[in-house]
């Protein structure tokens, strides 16, 4: 059963569908991890979020229209897919990003993803947004330099720069 929501307040209304920690870092690796099954989310956590917990997250963004869960059949694991509404947290995402590089502690290889949101700005989140929507939505490919790449090659890249250095 939902309860009502607290107030009508736009902020309450988004801090209700999307504001505890764990789903917010469920949204993120789903948005930037390209994660889209509970054992790859489980896994792939590195905040190391327990099996219920994730589950019922998971139930509370499909519930809350952030993800949207195919019902593959018997015996097949499910797929999970952002809606619109959680595509278009990607500029919230950079905003927190930008926000964390300036007044906490950040590891190189995990904030290197924010400071590129950080420089592209509008145009770069505007690229990724499309990109997600072909992934989650079955919109069509943007054309262009792939922002996604761009954001893999730059986390790639700093993990590398990790490992050599260690």
């Amino acid at each position: 059963m939902e309860r009502a929501p607290r107030s009508g307040c736009p902020i309450n209304q988004a801090v209700e569908a999307f504001g505890d920690r764990w789903s917010l870092l469920v949204l993120r690796d789903i948005v930037f991890g390209g994660r889209r099954h509970f054992r790859e989310l489980l896994a792939g956590s590195q905040e190391g979020i327990a099996s219920n917990i994730l589950a019922d997250r998971l139930r509370t963004l499909v519930a809350s229209g952030l993800l949207t869960r195919d019902d593959p059949g018997r015996g097949r694991r499910a797929t999970y897919s952002l809606t619109e509404a959680a595509i278009q947290l990607v500029p919230v995402f950079a905003a927190l990003g930008s926000w964390g590089l300036r007044h906490r502690p950040t590891d190189e290889p995990l904030r290197v993803r924010a400071e590129l949101l950080e420089e592209g700005g509008p145009a770069l989140w505007a690229s990724f947004m499309d990109e997600l929507r072909a992934v989650h939505l079955g919109a069509p490919a943007p054309e262009g330099p792939s922002a996604t790449e761009r954001l893999a090659e730059a986390y790639a890249a700093a993990m590398a720069r990790q490992t050599a250095a260690s």
